[in-house]
């Protein structure tokens, strides 16, 4: 069984520099995101259940949407693909002002701190969304949350991994890095031996990833404190890992192009780079843009910054949130919980859009568990079930996410030009972010 290549939602983790028009959010005060039940007042109704859900997953959903109505026959939902990331979210924050939401959205796990900011959405632990929290990997958990309050049910993994081009690192006799320090190593044996060839890219524009690499090492870029934002996205640790990558930009032995074009296809297709840290849904975009190199592709943990540590960071992924303007939130709620938890369904959704659950028995899905050709016959569920076991949970997202990577990918763009490092990055990020949550209206402290 092939991994399913055709889906370009997969890329959609590409697109989270598109700029989210804030003048549409209506900011409220941290006390919103306290922990207080949601005023939700729909109940089970008896009589006909009109339910609407934005999804940029269709493949898959659509089977689950009919088997879900068929057991719950006066219930009927209405699937719509309104676009990805930034699309979906600026017309969710449009029928936010208008109060014509959809009842259902799917939304990566970074945003849901900024749209519950506005103050659309239904705390589910009214509707005994608890109830499945022991379903779902701690940190997915953990991502749908804020204080005591549940926002959102996660649904899929971005939890990180190491695709490497096995064939390239027999050539040049490079062990598989279980270090950070090793990556290094490697980086320089290669480009020393090959010149046109690199370890892998670092495109400075892609703020996902390098927070993933951040994640990992334990980095806290937000956290709540009371009734204030805590801000620290210079902690020593993203610190450790902007000087990581400085030296690797300073010594040339990474390449610093824009990801998802054309030029960093081909050199995932000709051996331009050896590696890729991405979340699962990387796998497709893989096979889908480079079919020459079928075979030669394997999978593998991510390095560590410790010999025998075991932890990760993730990029990517997401859940399902009710809005409140919703008129039956109780359903609507039932649904969201059902969808990512119920095997049929989940079994629905990876069949058809290859997508890596975070629900605990969904890793056990027969398609993660078969050889992939793409990938040498490596069964990668193995390494991705491991690593979404090993995703550190304690990180919080913060409410200007938009704001943070636009600023983050800005910066970076500045220091691959010359102009900077990305340690000075990150301290001008940390002060543009304090500043404009500040005017946002938010509190906020800093370590």
């Amino acid at each position: 069984m092939q991994l399913l290549s055709s889906f370009p939602w997969m890329r959609r983790f590409a697109l989270q520099l598109a700029f989210i028009s804030v003048a549409l959010v209506i900011m409220v005060s941290l006390a919103a995101c306290g922990g207080g039940p949601s005023s939700g007042t729909g109940v089970t109704s008896s009589g006909p259940v009109n339910l609407t859900i934005w999804s940029w997953v269709p493949n898959g959903l659509d089977k689950s949407i009919a088997l879900y109505t068929k057991l719950h026959p006066n219930i009927h939902i209405t699937l719509s693909n309104v676009g990805a990331g930034p699309v979906e979210y600026n017309k969710l924050f449009t029928s936010i002002k208008a109060n014509n939401e959809p009842d259902m959205a799917l939304m990566e796990y970074q945003y849901m701190p900024t749209f519950e900011s506005t103050g659309a959405l239904v705390d589910l632990s009214q509707y005994g969304a608890n109830a499945v929290k022991d379903q779902f990997a701690p940190w997915a958990w953990s991502q749908s949350t804020l204080g005591n309050a549940v926002y959102m049910i996660p649904w899929d993994s971005g939890a990180m991994i190491m695709s490497y081009r096995a064939d390239l690192f027999q050539k040049y006799h490079l062990p598989v890095p279980t270090t950070w320090a090793q990556y290094a190593d490697d980086a320089a044996k290669l480009h020393a031996a090959n010149p046109n060839a690199y370890i892998t890219d670092f495109p400075p524009r892609q703020p996902g990833q390098f927070i993933g690499y951040a994640w990992q090492a334990g980095a806290h870029l937000f956290g709540i404190n009371g009734q204030s934002w805590n801000v620290s996205i210079n902690s020593p640790q993203a610190q450790q890992i902007a000087s990581y990558w400085q030296d690797l930009i300073s010594k040339k032995l990474v390449k610093t192009d824009p990801d998802f074009d054309n030029a960093w296809y081909n050199d995932l297709q000709t051996g331009g780079i050896a590696t890729w840290f991405s979340g699962p849904w990387g796998l497709a975009v893989l096979e889908q843009n480079a079919p020459k190199t079928s075979g030669d592709w394997r999978v593998a943990m991510v390095p560590q910054w410790q010999a025998g540590q075991s932890v990760d960071g993730n990029w990517g992924g997401g859940g399902n949130v009710v809005f409140k303007s919703s008129k039956h939130p109780k359903e609507a709620a039932d649904f969201v919980a059902w969808v990512a938890s119920n095997q049929q369904s989940l079994n629905n959704i990876i069949q058809g859009s290859t997508l890596y659950p975070v629900d605990t028995a969904g890793l056990d899905n027969p398609f993660w568990k078969t050889p992939q050709p793409f990938f040498g016959n490596q069964v990668v569920g193995q390494v991705l079930k491991q690593e979404s076991a090993e995703v550190n949970v304690n990180f919080q997202w913060g409410p200007t996410t938009s704001q943070v990577f636009n600023d983050i990918g800005d910066n970076f763009a500045n220091v691959v030009i010359g102009r900077g490092t990305l340690p000075d990055s990150l301290n001008a990020v940390q002060q543009s972010t304090i500043t404009y949550m500040k005017k946002q209206g938010f509190s906020v402290s800093t370590p």
